[in-house]
């Protein structure tokens, strides 16, 4: 009877060294599984970033081109009206001198009409 004893209890440790290889291959199975996840999961965040960024450029090359011409628009106003304002002051520039310069030298001293002179008592 004990080496039918034995021979069972042989039997029960093969069969949970047999379990444990199962288990432990299925450990290993699944850790496989999660890094080869994570890797594609990766990959795909990788490839929509790469997609928004060409939308956005694309968007952005879309939009700033209308942006370049307006700059260049309102750059080209300002010149001209630099130049309307350099041409007016050249040809009323002596005069406007003149004026400034008559209006600071000859004071003329006027009373205004709201004081009321003193009167005499």
């Amino acid at each position: 009877m004990s080496a039918q004893n034995s021979k069972g209890i042989q039997t029960l440790l093969d069969a949970e060294r047999e379990a444990q290889k199962i288990v432990q291959k299925a450990r290993e199975y699944r850790t496989k599984r999660v890094k080869d996840a994570r890797s594609e999961a990766q990959k795909e965040i990788e490839e929509y970033r790469k997609q928004k960024d060409e939308e956005f450029k694309k968007y952005e090359k879309e939009h700033s081109s209308g942006n370049k011409k307006a700059e260049e628009d309102a750059t080209r106003d300002a010149e001209e009206k630099v130049q309307e304002i350099k041409k007016a002051g050249g040809k009323a520039g002596d005069k406007v001198i003149e004026d400034l310069l008559k209006a600071v030298t000859e004071i003329q001293l006027e009373v205004p009409d709201r004081i009321v002179a003193p009167k005499d008592s």
